[in-house]
């Protein structure tokens, strides 16, 4: 028994096995700290300087002429596939707001060829809302046409100096969106693809890189759901509607209005429906109700493309993004309502590379 409890004594203590895990954060550079505060301050200027505009347009010429370039590869260089893709590009948006421009002049010249026949069509709608809406409500619509005129008038008197504002905005906004797409395709096309960059450079490039594959997803799968959502809009504007003889006013212009504010997540299909629910609210109150009950079905609807096109683009849930529209909506207004799904994409996946979700 001594013997054994020598032995024993002599063979070392068994020491329990750690695992390692590799969700450790890593460690970054003083270099890549700073790339981190440069690409955070560079957002925060975009937002606060009125420059989403050019960022957005520029981040969509770069992407645009990386998905066409590698089409036209095969038969060239790719220096010279780039300067044909960002051709083709530059091509289809002038050739687009073009077509956009005639399309809504030829529309308006068919369907409302003057604004005394304008003015018409508003008493029609603003008659039968009255008759549909309660009396505390009804005291505000116009009574006539000539009582929307003076109104028109005194509104615009009133805020002359914010409308001329509103011009010089809009306008300096469209120079903003053309100097941005300027740059994307000079970026695109005179920047190689491999060179040898300091390490400042490389982490720079790097978060860049992420931001353009945040705005890549969050983008193209915005516009898959704005195209899904407009689809069904027009089923129910164009056809359901009409076969039970309930067509709503100016259905063709609702339809491209849902996909153009579908653009937007989520605020851009409250103003669409709340534009639609008004409308039919002006023909009957049956056909409201309709309706509502239709954009509601569309909507649980989108919660479900939401969740497999978006979140599943950037593994966010919706409360999650509407927590971030709702916080950069608030330190930023519109812009940062529409900036805000996409400085989430990029913010979500700089923490997953550093393992911190």
């Amino acid at each position: 028994m001594a013997k054994r409890n020598e032995v024993a004594e002599e063979r070392p203590a068994v020491r329990p096995v750690r695992l390692t895990s590799d969700m450790s954060m890593p460690k970054l550079s003083a270099v890549e700290i700073g790339s981190y505060i440069a690409a955070f301050a560079g957002l925060f200027l975009v937002l606060h300087l009125q420059l989403l505009g050019a960022l957005l347009a520029g981040m969509l010429v770069y992407q645009l002429v990386h998905a066409i370039a590698p089409l036209i590869e095969k038969n060239m260089t790719s220096g010279r596939a780039r300067w044909v893709a960002v051709v083709i590009v530059a091509a289809v948006i002038v050739g687009g707001l073009a077509g956009t421009t005639i399309l809504l002049i030829e529309h308006f010249q068919r369907d409302v060829p003057s604004v005394q026949k304008l003015l018409d069509q508003l008493m029609r709608l603003t008659s039968h809302a009255r008759l549909q809406v309660p009396d505390w409500i009804a005291d505000y619509l116009p009574v006539d046409a000539e009582q929307m005129k003076d109104k028109a008038t005194e509104l615009m008197q009133k805020h002359a100096a914010m409308l001329q504002q509103g011009g010089k905005d809009a306008a300096r906004g469209f120079g903003h969106v053309l100097i941005g797409m300027i740059v994307g395709a000079i970026i695109v096309v005179g920047v190689p693809r491999t060179t040898h960059r300091l390490p400042l450079s490389t982490a720079l490039v790097m978060r860049v890189t992420r931001f353009s594959e945040a705005f890549r997803r969050i983008v193209f799968a915005q516009v898959k759901i704005s195209a899904i959502n407009a689809t069904f809009t027009a089923l129910y504007l164009l056809v359901a509607l009409p076969a039970f003889h309930e067509r709503l006013p100016l259905s063709k212009t609702l339809v491209m209005v849902t996909f153009v504010v579908g653009l937007l997540p989520v605020i851009g299909n409250l103003i669409s429906n709340v534009v639609i629910v008004g409308i039919s609210l002006s023909v009957s109150f049956g056909t409201a109700v309709v309706s509502l009950a239709f954009l509601i079905i569309i909507h649980k609807l989108e919660y479900f493309l939401n969740a497999r096109i978006i979140g599943g683009q950037i593994e966010a849930s919706a409360w999650e993004l509407l927590l971030a529209m709702l916080a950069m909506e608030a330190a930023f207004g519109l812009p940062g309502v529409i900036a805000a799904p996409i400085f989430y994409a990029y913010l979500k996946r700089e923490l997953v590379y550093l393992r911190l979700v």
